[in-house]
């Protein structure tokens, strides 16, 4: 299944640090790319980019402020439209039909988000219908769609990993072991 993320509407000022959680998100969950609109950020942009980087992974990252455009484009390619938003129709009840889908495009907002979207879109899916970050939807979605799977994820070109441990910490340096080869 291909996943990508439209970041919608984001605010230099007010949305950076959240930006970046939901492109990272988006990344370490499966995701395979992010689209940001709305106001043009290298700095969250060139961050991404340095993680993807250095993380690894097939991710990609790329800015279009027009994202009408975007969706129109998505969906001639034949992906389904899925907004994520508290007024929604259940997660639960909306994944049985996402994970039929071959491809998604998930649209994530920052602020309000224009009122037109709720029909453009294939699907408004809410993760609860109470307030919530938009970086914990995503993530909960993502989850949910890929059944689990995604937290095992490898990334290839990577130039550190993590080792999982109880206690400590075990960081691997990828670059050096194969500069030593």
């Amino acid at each position: 299944m291909t996943v990508f993320v439209l970041r919608l509407g984001h605010r230099k000022k007010r949305d950076k640090r959240v930006t970046t959680h939901v492109c990272l998100a988006a990344r370490a969950l499966g995701a395979g790319g992010v689209i940001l609109s709305g106001e043009k950020d290298e700095s969250v942009m060139e961050s991404v980019k340095r993680t993807v980087k250095k993380w690894g992974g097939n991710f990609s990252l790329e800015y279009d402020g027009n994202w009408r455009a975007v969706i129109k484009d998505a969906k001639r390619k034949g992906f389904a439209i899925v907004h994520l938003t508290m007024y929604g129709e259940g997660l639960l009840d909306a994944i049985p039909q996402l994970k039929a889908k071959r491809k998604l495009l998930v649209v994530v907002g920052a602020g309000k988000v224009p009122g037109e979207l709720y029909s453009i879109a294939d699907f408004n899916v809410s993760v609860t219908n109470q307030p919530h970050s938009e970086v914990a939807a995503l993530a909960v979605f993502l989850h949910a769609l890929f059944d689990g799977r995604e937290l095992n994820k490898r990334f290839p070109g990577a130039l550190v990993r993590i080792v999982p441990q109880k206690k400590g910490k075990v960081v691997l340096r990828l670059r050096k072991r194969a500069e030593e080869n």
